[in-house]
């Protein structure tokens, strides 16, 4: 009995560690509305046995209630779980699932085929190896079916299964296949590299999925769960790349220590090997590779490891560690495609987070070079990015980035944008290539720098960034202001709205757009300034809380000052010194803050000035005591 059981045992030992070792396959279906998506991912869980019996009877219950098949099992309701998605029969949101087979693990996405819903495809594919592309039979290829191609193909996915469903509602017939066949290749060949399997299959029949269908004799090529288990892995493709490894934590449990901790992204790496460690360039001889089952002579693609270095040399987290003969690229300006994610438009000019593997940089669109019109692939202009649009544009970042063209390794040449303030994603790219200005324009180093020109100049530069309404004083404190410093002896400037709209900034009008690039400009001037050793004034509406953030991070800690300037709307009307408010309200004026446009207050300002209830000389005496005290 105890010789029955060891051999259980061992059976089980085994079968799990067969289990681990399996590969494992990210693959989504996507296509248009009611192609039966969740349907084909309820039959693969139905048929690779991965549904519990409980699971089956509450299946067999709720396809009855609320089931669109009849008396018949519906399918999609193993997958669709909001009761949203149940009570209208359609994907929102993305449905992630499991199952295995004796050959492979398998994770699939089910993604929404509505096109309001192109960011939650999207995030989809961003992870996944093969596309499973459905088309109704009846249907053929639709507006939709083109833009979820279009966008597999930008997220880097190069094997699709066109998925010819439905068989079952045309009569399996070889000749509506072949018109559908053909109709999607000519599609495809306008995205290179697409490789396409056609399957002609019925997800709710069975037809075609683990089995030859008996309905089809015609057709004689693989089964959609044949052509997942034979596919070749992206993980395997990324093992015979160059070796890349974001440092994502620097582990130091003690002083004999020091662990460069991260996933190898691409390649393979030997104990003895030298990486180049990017951006700094520095080339080091790796001492061991170290992971919790112990020290490894040889990694590849995928594992998690920590390596040791033969000498001291600086990384830190959001480093690349690289084959210094075919190392990343490093540069500050870059080509990307960039699906937008959020309802806020974005803005050319407007600084988000990027994120790039471990590396989180500022960045901003500097150029919208076109839109992309996914369902014909025209390329068309526009100032700004409206939710799941896609373009190509340029983007700059205010330190080097280190990353790989995404056509080339998708593990390193993708990224998110995050919004500084609300710390949401609201975008995500691809990037095509560095800016060839990138690599020429590098900075130049001069001896006389800001600490020299400041302790020449006696005083702590910095600036006052002051922002209130039109008509609330803004100005008129700025110059009382200047005039007192001035007197005690400080080299001062004072950055006016007015003033630098006839000059630097006389292309720009008062959309949200040109608010956003007047700002930015302004704020890189008042930087220069305070480089030059300056005390900087300006004086500026500045209306929305992102770009005076944006304007804030330019500046080391202690050297930015946010004066607000508080007065009431009611009583800036009431001063109305140009008669700006009352053309406003005549109409004369469009998109004046206060009227017609927001102006979003600052939260927590170094300095608030009350001026319904506070003279010019007592503000004046607030703003010199603070700098008094820096």
């Amino acid at each position: 009995m105890a010789h029955t059981s060891d051999l259980i045992g061992q059976d089980i030992e085994a079968y799990l560690h067969q289990h681990q070792h399996k590969g494992l396959l990210r693959f989504i279906t996507c296509g248009s509305v009611d192609d039966g998506k969740s349907t084909l991912i309820g039959r693969l869980l139905y048929d690779s046995k991965m549904i519990f019996e409980d699971q089956l009877q509450a299946l067999e219950a709720d396809s009855k209630r609320m089931g669109t098949q009849g008396q018949e099992i519906d399918f999609a309701l193993l997958v669709d779980g909001l009761a949203a998605e149940r009570e209208q029969g359609i994907t929102i949101d993305v449905a992630y699932r499991f199952f295995s087979t004796d050959q492979r693990k398998f994770i699939v996405a089910d993604t929404p085929g509505h096109e309001q819903y192109t960011r939650n495809m999207v995030t989809g594919a961003s992870t996944a190896d093969v596309a499973v592309v459905l088309v109704d039979a009846r249907k053929g290829v639709l507006t939709q079916t083109r833009r979820h191609s279009y966008l597999v193909h930008l997220m880097g996915i190069r094997q699709v299964v066109l998925a010819i469903n439905k068989m079952d509602m045309v009569g399996y017939d070889p000749a509506r296949f072949e018109e559908i066949k053909q109709d999607y290749l000519a599609f495809a060949r306008q995205l290179t590299g697409l490789a396409v399997t056609p399957i002609p299959m019925s997800a709710l029949k069975g037809d075609n999925i683990t089995t030859p269908s008996h309905r089809m004799p015609w057709f004689h090529g693989s089964t959609l769960m044949g052509y997942l288990e034979t596919v070749p892995l992206l993980q395997d493709r990324l093992a015979q790349l160059p070796f890349r490894m974001p440092a994502q934590w620097i582990n130091r449990p003690n002083q004999d220590f020091r662990g460069i901790c991260g996933t190898i992204a691409s390649g393979q790496l030997r104990a003895g090997d030298t990486v180049r460690v990017q951006p700094s360039g520095r080339e080091v001889r790796v001492a061991r590779i170290v992971t919790q089952s112990g020290d490894l002579d040889h990694a590849v693609a995928g594992q998690a490891v920590t390596l040791t270095l033969a000498d001291e040399v600086d990384v830190s987290r959001g480093d690349m560690l690289s084959a210094p003969q075919a190392p990343a690229t490093v540069a500050d300006q870059l080509q990307a495609h960039v699906v937008w994610m959020a309802a806020e438009a974005l803005s050319p000019g407007r600084n988000y987070w990027l994120k790039c593997g471990t590396q989180i940089v500022g960045a901003s669109v500097t150029r919208i070079k076109h839109l992309v019109n996914v369902n014909t692939l025209e390329h068309m202009a526009a100032e700004k990015l409206d939710l799941n649009v896609v373009a190509e544009c340029n983007l700059a970042t205010d330190k080097p980035l280190v990353f790989d063209a995404y056509a080339t390794n998708s593990a390193t040449g993708g990224f998110v944008l995050i919004d500084r303030i609300s710390h949401q994603t609201v975008g995500a790219g691809v990037i095509d290539h560095a800016l060839r200005r990138a690599q020429n324009v590098m900075p130049q180093y001069f001896e006389v720098n800001k600490a020299a020109r400041a302790a020449l100049n006696q005083q702590k530069p910095c600036v006052l960034w002051f922002t209130g309404l039109s008509g609330s004083g803004k100005s008129t404190i700025a110059n009382a202001l200047e005039k007192q410093l001035y007197a005690q002896g400080h080299r001062t400037y004072v950055l006016d709205g007015d003033n630098v709209r006839h000059g630097l900034n006389k292309d720009l009008g008062f959309t949200q757009e040109d608010r956003i690039e007047n700002i930015r400009r302004v704020a890189e001037v008042a930087k220069l300034m305070v480089d030059a050793g300056l005390i900087v004034i300006t004086t500026f509406i500045s209306p929305y809380r992102a770009d005076r953030a944006i304007a804030r991070s330019l500046f080391a800690p202690g050297e930015f000052f946010e004066v607000f300037v508080d007065t009431p709307v009611e009583l800036c009307e009431q001063r109305d010194p140009k008669g700006l408010y009352k053309k406003a309200r005549r109409g004369e004026i469009k998109n004046f803050t206060g009227i017609d446009s927001a102006f979003e207050a600052p939260d927590a300002p170094e300095v608030r000035l009350e001026t319904g209830g506070t003279d010019v000389a007592q503000s004046v005496a607030a703003l010199t005591n603070m700098l008094a005290a820096i």
